[in-house]
């Protein structure tokens, strides 16, 4: 039996108290990690310099002891290592070369060559394995091949993924050619951070709901199937967390469907709905708003234990239901960690 409290809830066990670690803790609101991005330079250098990129994912782990860290990384480091132009502008966010024809999918690198990009991650997870506490569990992660998709063919964030919509209903063989190049990669880079001493995966499907129907099955719970079958046909036991952000009605099954050991929910659910819908199937991680840890005061606190309440009878992990923004107030953070662990 593992000390390690996440372990145990992606096994199944209901925890007295869950387990908690925030999406994107290692980031902007802390001072600490504004001081190293600078040090690094910009957001690229740092997610590409081992030593650095390990210490702001430690620094979150120093001030609050959450119960897991998560990589410091990007999901678009893959297109990259697959030979997108990758650029990212002040104020703006990312910035790629655009594929959107048959000759641009042939022209990515092959899937074995991501690993020249791509080592230095994994270097910043073999140094987190040595350096995070004995009861810290460390998490690796990648974009879901959709999410990702919708970046490589508009070139950059979207409202509603129209470029990729777009494609898909204009062009399918080139667009399921992509998503096929995007899953065999997904698999290659989340098995060599497990190789490096991942001891959970993540699949980060930020735009999972805007794909409806027969859509939602063939390009976000299809391809999170393949790449959970594969990673766990190499790494046997190796717990995956999948997150088809604002799935809505699609949550449900979609860990029995997949393979999945735990489902992290979104806030546009809430917690009591999970509990009898998501979480009979598998563990869940959420569901917190993350303006809360902006905002603060009694409402983050009885939010936190309406969470907690609601989800207390199965395997959960506590989490919000989206990164944590730039505009938190650390203390808040300090808050609902309190509230989690003491009631």
């Amino acid at each position: 039996m593992t000390d390690k409290t996440i372990l145990r809830a992606l096994a199944g066990e209901t925890l007295p108290t869950p387990p908690i670690w925030m999406m994107r803790q290692a980031g902007r609101y802390l001072p600490e990690y504004r001081a190293t991005r600078e040090k690094a330079g910009d957001f690229l250098s740092l997610c590409y310099n081992s030593e650095l990129a390990a210490e702001v994912t430690l620094q979150p782990i120093r001030r609050y002891g959450f119960d897991a860290a998560i990589l410091f990384a990007d999901i678009l480091l893959v297109p990259q290592a697959l030979g997108a132009d990758l650029w990212f502008v002040t104020g703006e966010g990312p910035r790629l070369s655009t594929i959107t024809s048959q000759a641009g999918v042939d022209a990515l690198k092959p899937v074995e060559a991501i690993h020249e990009t791509l080592n230095p991650v994994y270097e910043t997870v073999r140094i987190l394995s040595r350096e995070l506490p004995r009861e810290t569990t460390l998490i690796g992660f990648a974009g879901a091949p959709w999410t990702v998709a919708t970046y490589m063919i508009a070139g950059q964030g979207t409202k509603d993924q129209g470029p990729a919509h777009a494609l898909k209903a204009g062009n399918r063989p080139v667009f399921e050619a992509l998503l096929a190049r995007i899953t065999a990669a997904t698999i290659e880079y989340l098995s060599a951070q497990i190789d490096a001493g991942a001891e959970v995966v993540k699949l980060f499907d930020s735009w999972a709901g805007s794909l409806k129907g027969a859509d939602f099955d063939a390009y976000a719970l299809e391809p999170a199937k393949e790449i959970i079958a594969a990673l766990k046909a190499r790494h046997p036991g190796i717990p995956v967390i999948a997150f088809p952000r604002e799935a809505g009605e699609k949550y449900i099954g979609f860990a029995r469907a997949t393979g999945a050991d735990c489902v992290a929910v979104d806030d546009s659910v809430t917690a009591e709905w999970v509990a009898q819908h998501v979480q009979p199937d598998s563990c869940v991680q959420g569901n917190l708003k993350s303006s809360h840890m902006v905002t603060g005061g009694q409402a983050l606190v009885d939010e936190t234990r309406r969470i907690v309440q609601a989800l207390k009878n199965g395997p959960h992990i506590f989490n919000l239901g989206h990164g944590i923004t730039p505009d938190a107030d650390p203390a808040n953070v300090q808050l609902m960690i309190d509230t989690v662990r003491g009631g």
